[in-house]
Parts: structure tokens; sequence; C-alpha cells
């Protein structure tokens, strides 16, 4: 299996409370496994608050859906050994 790489990196976002934000980092290869979404060092789960998707095989996506002061903080994206964060 190939190595999966990061070929783009997630952006800091600003956004107000109450609106949801859109996280994208695009990986070099299809259906990437070992693929992790954190907030804050804490493991995310696609949920009713978080939807994770993947967008034309490789733009890994995660909504954060009507945020609060608590979710202010690092969100990563990790693929085997490498990692973004924004």
């Amino acid at each position: 299996e190939p190595d999966v790489t990061i070929v783009s990196g997630l952006k800091d976002t600003v956004v107000a409370e109450g609106d949801d934000v859109t996280f994208r980092c695009q990986v070099s290869y299809e259906n990437a496994r070992d693929v992790e979404w954190k907030l804050q060092d804490v493991a995310l789960q696609n949920n009713e608050m978080n939807e994770i998707s993947v967008e034309r095989g490789k733009i890994h996506t995660l909504t954060l859906r009507k945020v609060t002061e608590q979710d202010i903080g690092t969100v990563t994206f990790r693929v085997g050994p490498h990692t973004s964060t924004a």
C-alpha cells in the first residue's frame, strides 16, 4: 500500500459562535486508511455535531456544527504519520 501524504493542509479559520465551520485536507491517494480528526487532542467521531466525510476520494472534510466557545482550539488531521493542524 503506498504511503499516503498530505497534499493540501488545513487552513486557520475564524467563525462566529453558532455558525458551522468546515476544514478540508487533501491527501495523495484515494481511500486512505488510518485517518483521524481531533479537536483539542480529542478524537472526533461522525455524529450530529461533527460531520466527517470524504469528497472525490482524496479530500477529507470535517464540519463542526453550531460551534461554541468550548470549540476554540487546535483541529488536527492525521493520516498515517503525517499531520496538519489549524
